[in-house]
């Protein structure tokens, strides 16, 4: 596979302003001597002819040697063409070199200018809303790493607007059945078509219960996707954050008839992490595999030491997931099984997974999924590092 040979081993943009300047001035000075070169013996030998054809030559006006008054008056007219030599030429090498050196800087400054004005172009249009705009990056130097960052923003900016797009359609899709069962029970209970019992309030107030946590998780979300948690890093046990998480849990797991087994040693090494939001994470990952895990099976935490690191497992045998679903599973609003509702007992809100990878890639770890496919259970698994001793 070729690599790409970084910006920073080509010539630098000062290097190459420094170059075209110099080069600007050599053409310049070069003109302008050749200029001189050329021009000068043909100005001063018509201007010498002219004035000796004036005064009668060389010569004295006896046909003899010039005499001293004649030589003097000689050394005067060679002064005075030398010096309208030296202006007359000066003017028209100066006149070429000028024109010469403005088109050289014009062509090296096009190269400079024109990729700033794509660039002050393509801002406006993305300042309208226009994120899917790209600038062309030209050569290797800092106006091409420019275009190069000024593209990744605008490919940032793009992928921001379109998850916010999702998550505007996510949200209104997950509140809409809800409240729809809301206002339906709500109609019918004024026009007396529904009677008043403990099964009705017990399924309002379950439909409200479920949107709070859609809003609950929402706000945890916002906040733990863009790094503004205030996280309280400390020394911590793994077995004792295991054993939290599946104490606090165990109610649940008894009430539905699943087994839950914490296989995490009590010798594992401390992590540095935020002991509230690794509970957290175990508290979600759980509540995922007990609502994927029919009656009868098996839920196992276990825990294990990697090189700079604790890995943490939570293995269910329960639905499992597809091998298309497994990329997925830690986006918002995700469901693996289309047909599930989430208004079913225990119901999640679907952002319980989304949060525990933001937690975790908070606190410097890392989260995955696997599945062996439908029906052979799934394993959740992410890494903390060790704390420094």
């Amino acid at each position: 596979m070729k690599r790409r040979t970084p910006l920073r081993s080509h010539r630098s943009l000062g290097a190459r302003l420094f170059v075209s300047h110099f080069l600007v001035a050599l053409v310049a000075a070069f003109t302008l001597l050749t200029a001189l070169y050329l021009i000068a013996p043909m100005i001063f030998g018509r201007l010498m002819s002219g004035m000796m054809g004036a005064d009668g030559g060389m010569m004295g006006t006896d046909g003899g040697m010039m005499r001293p008054s004649d030589m003097e008056g000689m050394m005067g007219l060679v002064g005075r063409a030398f010096g309208l030599t030296l202006l007359y030429s000066l003017l028209v090498a100066g006149a070429v070199a000028a024109v010469i050196a403005a088109a050289s800087s014009l062509f090296v400054s096009r190269r400079i200018v024109e990729p700033l004005r794509n660039m002050m172009a393509a801002t406006r249009r993305i300042a309208a809303g226009r994120y899917g705009e790209r600038v062309p990056v030209g050569e290797p130097d800092e106006l091409g790493a420019l275009s190069e960052s000024f593209n990744s923003m605008a490919a940032s900016l793009e992928e921001a607007e379109k998850k916010r797009l999702e998550l505007i359609g996510d949200v209104s899709h997950e509140l809409r059945t809800p409240l729809s069962t809301l206002q339906g029970y709500m109609e019918g209970l004024m026009e007396g078509v529904v009677e008043p019992s403990e099964e009705t309030w017990a399924l309002l107030y379950g439909e409200a219960e479920r949107m709070r946590r859609i809003v609950d998780d929402l706000g945890r979300l916002s906040h733990a996707e863009p790094g503004q948690l205030d996280l309280e890093i400390t020394v911590l046990s793994p077995a004792e954050a295991v054993g939290i998480a599946v104490e606090r849990m165990a109610p649940l797991f008894d009430e539905k008839g699943v087994e839950l087994e914490n296989a995490a040693p009590e010798n594992l090494p401390p992590v540095s992490a935020d002991g509230d939001r690794v509970v957290q994470v175990l508290t979600n990952l759980l509540g995922n595999a007990l609502r994927h895990t029919p009656a009868g099976n098996r839920v196992a935490v276990e825990a294990e030491p990697r090189e700079n690191a604790v890995v943490f497992w939570v293995k269910d045998t329960g639905a499992g997931i597809p091998a298309g679903d497994l990329p997925h599973v830690f986006e918002r609003f995700y469901r693996a099984e289309k047909s599930r509702s989430r208004s079913e007992a225990r119901g999640g809100s679907g952002l319980g997974l989304a949060i525990s990878r933001a937690l975790i890639e908070a606190m410097g770890g890392r989260i995955r999924a696997e599945s062996p496919g439908p029906g052979k259970g799934a394993r959740f698994s992410f890494s903390l590092p060790l704390a420094d001793r």
